[in-house]
């Protein structure tokens, strides 16, 4: 019960954001401007400053696992490889296929991941090192699958591919090197392996820009919500939810325990593979030329049910003494 109540007060919050947005939207207090310059904001601004300042506080040689952390980038790059070709094969609509595949394989790691390792063991534990491993290269293979997978306009219809596919390439590659979530990432790693300790004045004025990244873009899925449109796409949205919450965490955790994997790198392992789909699939979709609406659907979705989902898989893996 403990851990029900915990999974509920860390994800309820979150769709009750998602649900002011739609509610200041409807009362004409949100409009299509403050969603598109909230957009911006948390894609370019809030959300790298955020990931910055987790990286660069973590102390990676403390808790460095070359195999837990092999284990962790070869799990994304699977998870979100075979993610990405079942939804070639599931999606007759082909608008949806970048949309739906970083949403049904993304996790909001850094946003949650600590805060549930924090309730269960008293600390971080492997979370940090979970972060490191796993979270550039969601965004990395994010941009990847939304570069090469077929684009939408802001009216949601889908664009004519590029003709020159050396061109694709290249623009793909470009998308990665100035994505601005990846940039504040790599830019938080030389200040962790040196150890660097920013002033404190420099500091707290990062941690109060990075803590508006979640709250403003909840509130720009909310107030970009269309019910209308959600409910063409809500078969979508509940098959890569039960990708993201079930199959997922189905398919890995058992890999996980077989390997050697306990206590908090099994909790990180769940964070990873089980927690529901990041905000930023949203902002990076919408910026990307993704499919919004499916990705809105996605995360409002995965957050209402992910309260008890994550219990479910905790409570499992306590039955089996791996947590």
């Amino acid at each position: 019960m403990e851990n029900f109540l915990f999974a509920v007060n860390a994800t309820v919050p979150v769709f009750l954001v998602i649900l002011l947005g739609w509610v200041l939207q409807q009362a004409g207090i949100l409009n299509e401007g403050f969603s598109k310059a909230g957009n911006q904001y948390v894609f370019k601004c809030a959300l790298p400053v955020s990931l910055f300042q987790s990286v660069s506080q973590m102390d990676f040689y403390s808790d460095f696992d070359p195999s837990f952390c092999l284990f962790c980038f070869v799990v994304t790059t699977v998870m979100f490889g075979g993610v990405w070709g079942l939804s070639w094969l599931l999606l007759k609509d082909r608008s949806m296929v970048g949309a739906f595949s970083q949403a049904a394989a993304r996790s909001s790691a850094a946003i949650l991941g600590i805060a549930f390792a924090v309730n269960i063991y008293g600390d971080a534990g492997m979370v940090p090192m979970m972060i490191v491993a796993a979270v550039p290269f969601f965004n990395i293979y994010a941009v990847l699958i939304l570069s090469f997978s077929p684009q939408v306009d802001e009216n949601g219809r889908l664009l004519p591919p590029p003709a020159d596919g050396g061109a694709r390439v290249r623009t793909a590659c470009l998308n990665v090197l100035k994505n601005p979530i990846i940039l504040g990432i790599l830019a938080g790693l030389p200040f962790a392996l040196l150890r660097v300790t920013l002033p404190t004045l420099v500091t707290s004025t990062l941690d109060m820009v990075g803590d508006t990244a979640t709250p403003v873009a909840l509130l720009v899925v909310g107030a970009t919500f269309s019910g209308t449109e959600a409910l063409k796409k809500w078969k979508p949205a509940a098959v890569a939810t039960c990708i993201k919450l079930l199959v997922l965490p189905a398919l890995f955790l058992p890999v996980a325990a077989w390997l050697g994997f306990r206590g908090s790198e099994m909790v990180a392992i769940l964070i990873m593979v089980g927690s529901p789909t990041t905000v930023s699939c949203y902002v990076m979709a919408k910026n990307m030329h993704g499919d919004g609406v499916l990705t809105a659907n996605v995360i409002v979705l995965a957050t209402l049910l992910s309260s008890v989902s994550i219990t479910f898989w905790l409570f499992l893996l306590r039955s089996f003494g791996l947590v």
